[in-house]
């Protein structure tokens, strides 16, 4: 693993547009993320993501002890934050320390890896003696659901089944401990306290839930032996109506917060667009191209902001170019999802073509007299979309309009005028963009759209 003399520095992208500084000062290591400086520990005891990422797990375990690392002090509210929402104190790491994957970037070879099924539920932390959120709120499971669960502490997911998603919400957010619960099973994917390595965690699972647990198992994991047996249990998943995988690394230690030993793996798809323009960077991007501007052969327009070297956005394609790139999904409105970018076309040239408008959706087919008109799942120009979260004492709601190349968001507390933030992108295509990334990582924390 790479690392860091004495008194050398590096830096590294985070979230936002300007990258954060790791240093070594006197063997003691730091980093200017937010997740660093608030922790109510010693300096040198101190470690994050970022630091993990470079040194990796066993380096900074070795350096600062077998302990998770401290938790952020906590926060009073304060505005802004990524996607224009509010930092309150609910929103802190205030939860327990959970292990969160980060996505696989198709490159990393995954052979030998563990592999399971992404599981559309609710994430459930077992302290030994009740299921709490990932923000420390309590899930009000009743005791005949709990019965035979070990006294340490678990990590899994309260579940029903595929697609199931929104009725499993509905139901362990209830406080009257109803027989509704019977729906449900808490699949277990790992033992936290345990300080052995992924192997031996998932066996004291397994021993642990072996009694014939009514209402909990192990979730299953398999070893990945290529990329090709990857995407055909992908492709097996994904048919079934399933989210996509989880790949855990072998040997691999749990720790708090994100960490490249656990990772997530979707579908993306590949397509060819053509260039009609360039972003200009900011932050560590500046003076450079911040994102590629591009036409799919149909008009659409968007923006491929990530999957580019420096000296790439030094030296972008030119304007006219066929470029490949890469996509999870399309949009209601046609528009690729999370694009990524993988270079330039030489062997094909795709024909100029006018933008089409894209303002408002296509209008879908005629519905039959007796069905019911779809909901939208687009923001229209103008219209905002809600979504609240109801947890525990936590009740919030956050909204999001785009109209042109600007973007507000509106949150609060539910029955609160709330704050609001706008913000103005290069063009309507980036905002869009950007409404897309927002929408997803709410509905991921666990906002349901009202």
């Amino acid at each position: 693993m790479p690392d860091l003399a004495d008194g050398e520095s590096t830096e590294m992208q985070g979230s936002g547009s300007t990258p954060y500084t790791l240093k070594n000062t006197g063997g003691v290591y730091s980093c200017s993320c937010p997740a660093w400086r608030n922790q109510s520990i010693a300096i040198e005891k101190r470690t994050c993501k970022h630091l993990r990422k470079l040194r990796g797990d066993d380096a900074e375990a070795a350096r600062v002890g077998a302990a998770l690392p401290g938790k952020p002090a906590k926060k009073k509210a304060v505005a802004g934050g990524a996607g224009g929402g509010a930092d309150t104190a609910d929103d802190e790491d205030e939860g327990p320390p959970l292990l969160l994957a980060e996505t696989w970037d198709n490159v990393l070879d995954l052979a030998g890896w563990w592999m399971s099924e992404k599981l559309d539920g609710v994430r459930a932390y077992w302290d030994g003696k009740q299921f709490l959120s990932r923000q420390g709120n309590l899930y009000h499971a009743p005791d005949w659901f709990t019965a035979g669960l070990p006294d340490v502490p678990l990590d899994g997911e309260l579940w029903i089944d595929r697609k199931k998603f929104q009725r499993t919400v509905s139901i362990v957010r209830r406080q009257d401990r109803s027989d509704h619960w019977k729906e449900v099973r808490y699949l277990v994917f790992d033992a936290p306290a345990h300080e052995d390595p992924f192997e031996g965690r998932l066996a004291f699972v397994k021993k642990s839930l072996a009694a014939g647990l009514k209402y909990a198992q192990a979730h299953e994991h398999v070893l990945c032996k290529d990329v090709e047996s990857l995407r055909a249990e992908l492709a097996r998943v994904e048919s079934l109506g399933g989210e996509g995988l989880m790949l855990r690394k072998p040997g691999s230690k749990y720790v708090a917060g994100r960490s490249s030993t656990l990772l997530k793996v979707k579908s993306f798809k590949d397509a060819e667009a053509i260039v009609t323009g360039h972003q200009a960077g900011e932050g560590r991007h500046k003076g450079r191209m911040g994102a590629l501007l591009v036409r799919l052969p149909d008009g659409t327009d968007f923006a491929i902001g990530t999957g580019f070297s420096d000296s790439e956005r030094s030296k972008p394609p030119p304007i006219g170019a066929t470029v490949t790139f890469r996509y999870q999904e399309l949009s209601e409105a046609g528009v690729p999802r999370f694009p990524s970018w993988v270079g330039i076309r030489h062997d094909i040239t795709l024909p100029p073509v006018k933008r089409r408008s894209t303002a408002t959706p296509p209008k879908p087919a005629p519905a039959p007299a007796a069905a019911a008109p779809p909901a939208p799942v687009v923001v229209t120009a103008g219209k905002a979309r809600r979504f609240e979260f109801s947890e525990g004492t936590s009740n919030k709601f956050w909204e999001v309009s785009q109209s042109g190349n600007t973007m507000t968001t509106r949150w609060g507390r539910i029955g609160s005028a709330g704050q609001s933030k706008t913000k103005t992108f290069a063009d309507e295509n980036a905002a869009r963009h950007a409404v897309d990334l927002l929408i997803e990582e709410k509905t991921d924390e666990g906002y349901l759209e009202r």
